[in-house]
């Protein structure tokens, strides 16, 4: 089992920015492609960002140049930048760890991030 915890969300202006984490204390982290997910009220669970071991990064359209995804192995913990927030960004923001070419997925409790004046 893997438990991941995310920290970082809050309420921010529009065109403000915030840093979401997430911390795990899997000693397999490093091999784990990870991902940041996020669900708005009404809407499907979606990815936003994803990361491989590698760190070859992935991004929705409605995120790119605004995210950024990064990992550091060493800290076990993986970030999500965002910057220019929009007040659709407003969501619930999860961390999910995957184990590549399984159906092993975690997930956390999630974050909640409000962009609103």
């Amino acid at each position: 089992q893997v438990q991941l915890v995310e920290s970082g969300g809050g309420l921010v202006q529009p065109g403000g920015s915030l840093r979401l984490s997430c911390a795990t204390s899997t000693s397999a982290f490093s091999s784990y492609r990870m991902g940041w997910y996020r669900q708005a009220p009404g809407k499907q669970r979606e990815l936003v960002a994803g990361i491989t071991s590698g760190g070859r990064t992935n991004y929705v359209d409605s995120v790119k140049g605004r995210f950024t995804i990064s990992r550091d192995n060493a800290k076990k913990m993986v970030l999500l930048q965002m910057n220019s927030l929009k007040p659709e960004d407003t969501a619930v923001y999860y961390c999910n760890a995957h184990w590549p070419g399984s159906n092993y997925d975690y997930w956390g409790r999630g974050t909640q991030v409000t962009v609103s004046s």
